[in-house]
């Protein structure tokens, strides 16, 4: 993923800001922690975009199901371009024939915490971070696993961490 003074460059390059009501945004300072976001999007498959505000922009993974509660589940969460601040708060439709078309809705927010060094943590490819939101609450991890020959992007697991708040599958919040 992109980063330094253009993060937004891949965000940018995919969108035509003319024809989609997605934010262009502009990268802000910023320190570990901030906002966290997940918002559900419909799109070719439906998926769950998760956020983290990090050195001005929005770290993001698209997880292929709904966020578990349960420790033992572990979701399969695709790092994708980082987009800007703003996006945490779109809501809307992209229209067909744009990069991720479909309905993006807000499913949870609030803030996160990096349990030490977030940047490190993500060079080293295990985040571990408390959220506080609505839904996701406690302790969380982000690994990133093994890239297989031939693979573009980074694959990542996102895991509820056994401390702090977690409820068993099934089990609504």
């Amino acid at each position: 993923m992109t980063t330094g003074a253009d993060a937004l460059g891949e965000y940018r390059a995919r969108r035509d800001f003319a024809k989609t009501p997605e934010p262009s945004g502009a990268r802000r300072g910023g320190a570990d922690g901030g906002i966290y976001v997940v918002q559900k999007h419909a799109a070719r498959r439906l998926h769950y975009d998760f956020r983290l505000e990090l050195d001005g922009v929005l770290k993001s993974w698209a997880v292929t199901k709904e966020p578990s509660r349960d420790p033992r589940i572990k979701r399969l969460a695709v790092r994708v371009e980082d987009h800007p601040l703003a996006y945490a708060y779109f809501e809307g439709t992209i229209p067909a024939g744009h990069y991720g078309a479909g309905t993006v809705r807000l499913w949870d927010s609030g803030r996160w915490t990096p349990d030490g060094d977030a940047r490190m943590g993500l060079r080293r490819g295990a985040l571990r971070f408390h959220l506080d939101g609505p839904r996701l609450r406690g302790m969380w991890h982000l690994v990133r696993m093994r890239r297989r020959p031939g693979q573009t992007r980074e694959n990542w697991l996102l895991i509820k961490g056994r401390e702090g708040v977690a409820l068993p599958s099934g089990v609504a919040a």
